[in-house]
C-alpha cells in the first residue's frame, strides 16, 4: 500500500515540473529561424529579366539577319545614286542633279570590283503592280509586263514638258538615217532570202590569206572578223575556224583543212542563228544626246531617274552609251531585233574594249538593260512588239511560222504576243539577259526579242537609254578603273588652263 502512495506521489510531482516546463516556455519569446525567410517576389524579377533580355537579343539577331538577307538580294545601292530623289519640276528651272567627282568615281569603282552585285528588280508575276519613289513629290506606279522577258511599264516616268524638251533638243542636234544594229546589214535591201556569204570557200581562203603564202594564221583571220555588217565572219565562223586552227599542230591552216572547219561553221544550223540578224530592217532617223556635265538639266534629270529605277550605281549609268532618240516617220518601223548580244570567248564588248589588252575579233553590243521612253503620242500604229513574249518555248526556227516571219513587223505586228502602245511620258525597263545566279548579268534573254510596229498615222518619237555591262566582271572593273583614271587626269589639266565652255567639254548636246 505504501509503495502504491509513493508511486503516486511521484507521478504527481512529475506533473507538477511538466506543467511548471510548459509555463515557462510559453513565457519566453519565440525563437526566430537564422534563415532569412525567401522572397518569391525577387525570385519572379530575375527570371521575367532573362526572359526579356533573351527575347531582346533574338529580335536583334532578326533584324540583323533581315537587313544582311535585302542588302544580299538587291546588291550594293550607290548612295550617291538613290538616297535623294529628284523633283519632278527639274524642267521648271531647278538645279540639276549633282555629279560625281573623280574621287567619287574612284571609290564605286573599287568597290564594284570587289562584292558588287547587278540590281534586278522581281517581276513577281504579270500584272503584279509595285510603288516606286523616282521624284519627292509623287509615287510611280511600275507595272509588270511580261515575265518571259522581264518587261515592266512605269506610266508618267517623264512629264509632257520634260518630253518636249528632249524632242527639240533632238531636232537641234540634228537627225541622221538609221544605220543597221550590229550585225545586220547596212542597207535597205531585202536579203532575208539570200546566203550570209556569195563566196566559195577557195575565195573566202584567199582572201583571208593577206601574204598569199598558202597557209592561214590567226592574225590573218582575225583582220577580217572586224565588218559590223553581217556577211563577213560571224562569231559562229570564227569559233569553228579557230578551233580548227588550236588543234592543227603547225598552228596553221591550208586550203583542205580550211575547208573542213569553214564548211561546219556554214553548216544549216549555224546559219539560221545568223540570219536573224542578217535580215534585220529598220527605218528611222536617230541621233544621240549627251546627259554628261554641261548638258541640258532634263536630260541629266532623266538619266538620274533611270538610276534610282534601276538601283544601279550612278558611275555604271554615267558610264554608258548616251541617250539615243528615234523619229518614226509615217511608214517607218523596225523589225524584231535583240537591243544586246550573247556572250563568247571570240567576242568583246564594244564599250569595254579599250581596257582589253589582247586583240578582239569582233566588237558586240553588251546592254544589261533597256529603258524606252515614249516621247509623243502616235496617231495610229507605232507600237513596240515582243513577238515570244512568255512563250512556253523558244526556237529560233519556230519564228517563221505559216511562211511568214514573225520578225517581220510589217507583216505580223499583230500577231505579237505582246503589245504596247506609245503613250507620252510612259517608260519601258526591259532585262535584256538574264542573271547568272551569283548576282552578275548572264545569258542573253532570246525572249526580249522586239520591234516597232509600222507609223501608219503621225509620228513617233522615242528615246533609248542603255546600261552597258561587260559579262566578264573583271573585265568591266577594268573598264571602269581606267575611265575613273582618265576623268581624273582630264580634270587635272582642267585645272591649269581656262575655264571649259559648255561646247568644249563636249560637242553633243
Amino acid at each position: 500500500m505504501s509503495v502504491n502512495m509513493s508511486k503516486l506521489n511521484m507521478d504527481h510531482l512529475q506533473q507538477q515540473e511538466d506543467s511548471g516546463v510548459r509555463e515557462d516556455s510559453s513565457s519566453l519569446p519565440p525563437l526566430r529561424s537564422t534563415r532569412p525567410p525567401v522572397q518569391r517576389s525577387s525570385v519572379c524579377s530575375r527570371a521575367y529579366f532573362v526572359v526579356v533580355m533573351v527575347f531582346f537579343h533574338v529580335y536583334i539577331l532578326n533584324v540583323i539577319a533581315l537587313l544582311m538577307y535585302v542588302h544580299y538580294n538587291n546588291g550594293h545601292r550607290d548612295p550617291v545614286a538613290g538616297d535623294e530623289p529628284f523633283s519632278s519640276s527639274a524642267s521648271e528651272g531647278e538645279s540639276p542633279p549633282r555629279h560625281p567627282t573623280p574621287p567619287e568615281i574612284e571609290l564605286r569603282v573599287v568597290g564594284l570590283s570587289h562584292h558588287f552585285r547587278l540590281a534586278r528588280t522581281e517581276g513577281i508575276r504579270v500584272g503584279h503592280v509595285q510603288a516606286v519613289s523616282l521624284v519627292a513629290d509623287r509615287t510611280h506606279k511600275m507595272k509588270t509586263l511580261s515575265l518571259k522577258p522581264l518587261l515592266f511599264e512605269i506610266p508618267g516616268f517623264l512629264s509632257e514638258e520634260e518630253c518636249r524638251v528632249v524632242v527639240q533638243l533632238a531636232q537641234l542636234k540634228g537627225l541622221m538615217e538609221s544605220q543597221m544594229t550590229e550585225g545586220s546589214q547596212s542597207n535597205q535591201q531585202d536579203v532575208s532570202n539570200q546566203p550570209l556569204l556569195s563566196l566559195s570557200t577557195e575565195e573566202v581562203f584567199s582572201l583571208l590569206d593577206l601574204n598569199q603564202d598558202g597557209l592561214l594564221q590567226k592574225q590573218e583571220i582575225v583582220s577580217h572578223s572586224r565588218s559590223q555588217d553581217g556577211t563577213w565572219l560571224s562569231p559562229d565562223n570564227l569559233h569553228q575556224i579557230l578551233t580548227g586552227l588550236e588543234v592543227c599542230s603547225t598552228g596553221m591552216l591550208n586550203l583542205e583543212e580550211f575547208k573542213r572547219v569553214y564548211d561546219v561553221s556554214q553548216s544549216p544550223g549555224q546559219e539560221q542563228s545568223e540570219k536573224l540578224w542578217s535580215r534585220f530592217k529598220q527605218r528611222s532617223k536617230h541621233t544621240w544626246l549627251y546627259q554628261g556635265p554641261g548638258s541640258h538639266h532634263v536630260l541629266q534629270t532623266l538619266r538620274s531617274r533611270v538610276t534610282i529605277l534601276t538601283h544601279l550605281p550612278t558611275s555604271l549609268v554615267e558610264m554608258s552609251e548616251p541617250l539615243q532618240v528615234f523619229r518614226y516617220d509615217l511608214g517607218d518601223f523596225s523589225d524584231a531585233h535583240h537591243d544586246s548580244s550573247s556572250h563568247r570567248a571570240e567576242t568583246t564588248c564594244t564599250h569595254t574594249r579599250l581596257a582589253r589588252n589582247a586583240s578582239t575579233f569582233k566588237e558586240v553590243s553588251c546592254r544589261y538593260l533597256t529603258v524606252l521612253i515614249y516621247l509623243n503620242p502616235v496617231e495610229e500604229g507605232g507600237e513596240t512588239t515582243f513577238p515570244v513574249a512568255d512563250n512556253r518555248t523558244y526556237d529560233e526556227q519556230a519564228l517563221i511560222q505559216d511562211g511568214v516571219d514573225l520578225t517581220d513587223t510589217r507583216k505580223t505586228c499583230e500577231r505579237g504576243n505582246l503589245k504596247i502602245k506609245p503613250t507620252v511620258g510612259t517608260a519601258l525597263l526591259l532585262y535584256n539577259h538574264l542573271s547568272d545566279g551569283q548576282g552578275w548579268m548572264g545569258e542573253l534573254d532570246e525572249y526580249s526579242l522586239h520591234g516597232d510596229c509600222l507609223v501608219k498615222r503621225g509620228l513617233k518619237w522615242v528615246a533609248n537609254l542603255w546600261v552597258n555591262v561587260d559579262p566578264d566582271h573583271q573585265q568591266q572593273a577594268r573598264y571602269q578603273r581606267l575611265f575613273a583614271e582618265r576623268y581624273q587626269a582630264k580634270s587635272g589639266m582642267e585645272e591649269h588652263s581656262q575655264p571649259l565652255s559648255h561646247i568644249d567639254l563636249h560637242q553633243d548636246l
